[in-house]
């Protein structure tokens, strides 16, 4: 019997996606080899590439003038490459911190370029994101950077901000779960694993007129390089490639990013109102306008029981409920791929735990 698996990353993948690479797995359609071991140059496998990386991009509805990469390595290599990138010498970024991995992409923009705080969330408790209003990015800064959605406080922009700079978004826990506004951003990135696939690789869709070959970078640091070979400078995550494209797949062919986002708000709805209604034995620390449709936190009158709930939801075949060892509480990450039956499975365990 599988779980119901609401950990928050690797996510939870299509059960007959995983069937699907499990049949093609030893024989690649006949090939006498897996995928996994043939050469990236070969014909099986740009095919494979290059139908993820279109798919990426009608999902997305990416406009032609940006690129479309597959990087190695998740969001926090991007953390350096945003800046890497796009700093040039006395360029300016502004850095809005709502949470753990939006303070750690500040961090590490620190080592490269000339950045300073927009908005700070440590003066709200870290409970909402600011509106546009509040943001204070640098006069004429390259850009602004935000994570659209922090996966260990459980807190969403519900609204992108428009304050006159383009915006580099880290999507990484809501990739592919709401449109974006192409005019707004130069860059939106994000680690599969969250979402789309295994862990291993990042989606990136660059504004080709960002991209810079003649930067002075590290090849592999460039996203010219890899917008210049269709990511394919050097060996690919070849079996990450392939997950994710069949799991891009099974988006589309299940109604895309609209449907997506109503069905992200649906499971998010069904666990926020079983928090609402318990008259105040869960509670949630998240403002209601700003809180996540991917990561619904929340904690318990005491630690112990916490533990107790977690361990009864083990029983029950929900697993991976445990908050980030940072913040603690109980976490349900509830991506693309998970059943509205999971949803229901917890909120019957959390509406009889109490009793």
């Amino acid at each position: 019997m599988r779980i119901h698996n609401f950990s928050a990353g690797p996510c939870t993948l299509p059960l007959e996606v995983l069937e699907e690479a499990r049949d093609e797995f030893v024989d690649y359609h006949g090939a006498g080899a897996s995928l996994i071991e043939m050469s990236h140059r070969s014909p099986e496998y740009d095919a494979v590439h290059q139908a993820a990386l279109a798919t990426a991009r009608r999902l997305a509805e990416v406009p032609d003038d940006f690129d479309v990469l597959f990087v190695q390595g998740g969001a926090s290599l991007q953390f350096a490459m945003v800046p890497m990138n796009l700093l040039d010498h006395g360029d300016t970024a502004g850095y809005a911190l709502t949470g753990s991995w939006s303070k750690k992409a500040f961090e590490d923009a620190l080592h490269h370029g000339d950045v300073s705080v927009a908005w700070d969330g440590a003066e709200v408790g870290y409970a909402r994101t600011p509106d546009a209003t509040e943001l204070d990015p640098p006069a004429f800064a390259r850009y602004l950077h935000l994570c659209s959605n922090e996966t260990i406080g459980g807190i969403r922009w519900p609204d992108w901000p428009d304050v006159g700079v383009p915006l580099a978004v880290d999507m990484s826990s809501e990739f592919l779960a709401r449109p974006i506004p192409w005019d707004l951003v130069d860059v939106v990135y994000g680690g599969v694993q969250k979402n789309l696939g295994p862990a291993g690789m990042s989606i990136v869709f660059v504004r080709r007129s960002v991209l810079d070959a003649d930067a002075d970078l590290a090849a592999y640091l460039n996203w010219a390089t890899h917008a210049a070979k269709d990511s394919l400078y050097n060996t690919p995550p070849v079996f990450v490639v392939w997950m994710t494209g069949k799991v891009l797949a099974w988006l589309e062919e299940h109604g895309g990013v609209a449907a997506f986002e109503e069905r992200a708000a649906e499971r998010a709805g069904r666990l926020y109102e079983a928090i609402d209604g318990s008259g105040g034995y869960y509670r949630s620390p998240v403002d209601v306008a700003h809180r996540s449709h991917m990561n619904v936190v929340f904690r318990l009158p005491s630690e112990e029981d916490e533990a107790r709930f977690l361990a009864g939801a083990a029983e029950r075949g929900l697993a991976n409920l445990k908050g980030h060892r940072s913040v603690g509480g109980i976490r349900a990450s509830i991506y693309a791929a998970m059943p509205m039956e999971g949803v229901e499975a917890l909120v019957d365990h959390m509406e009889s735990f109490p009793r």
